[in-house]
């Protein structure tokens, strides 16, 4: 077991006391994680009819700003056709865009997980299916082997009939039939 760590040095891990995984590379996973997500929240706002009227009122502002306001106030001139913020607007697609493929990617990734979870699920109800059919035909022979109430019944009564008639063919004395 290893000692434990005084302040401010780094404590050594011994292999064989943690799992396999652990580390280093969880802490990478758990970043890209922590990326991934905001990737997604970022596409997911991007994706709202908010957002839409959100940039329009920023651009016709801007624009409305840039046009009618006196020269000296104006940051982005009309005469220079808005140099600012076409260059805004182009960072801001040139970042979306990858953003936007990343959460993609993690839906995809998320949605064939759930495609294999679902087909092993499919598999386990054919399999189930498949052995209570089996089951049911092995039962059904077993059902069709077994005598019923009624065949029993009927013999019950042949045998009756019989015991009846050799008692009779006794007590008379005739010889006993077949």
């Amino acid at each position: 077991m290893a000692a434990p760590a005084r302040r401010g040095e780094r404590r050594q891990i011994d292999p064989l006391e943690e799992p396999k995984g652990l580390g280093r590379r969880r802490q990478a996973r758990t970043s890209r994680d922590v990326f991934g997500r905001f990737s997604e929240s970022f596409a997911r706002a991007m994706g709202t009819s908010w957002f839409l009227v959100g940039m329009t009122v920023f651009v016709v502002v801007w624009l409305l700003w840039n046009s009618l306001a006196p020269a000296t106030a104006q940051f982005d001139p009309r005469a220079s056709n808005f140099t600012l913020l076409t260059l805004i607007l182009s960072l801001q697609a040139s970042y979306a865009a990858p953003l936007i493929l990343l959460a993609q990617n993690r839906q995809d990734d998320r949605d064939r997980v759930q495609t294999e979870q679902d087909r092993q699920q499919a598999q386990r109800n054919l399999d189930d299916t498949e052995y209570l059919a089996r089951e049911i035909v092995a039962l059904r022979l077993l059902v069709r082997d077994m005598a019923s109430k009624d065949f029993v019944r009927t013999e019950l009564r042949s045998l009756l009939e019989e015991l009846d008639r050799r008692e009779a063919d006794r007590a008379t004395g005739a010889a006993p039939r077949p």
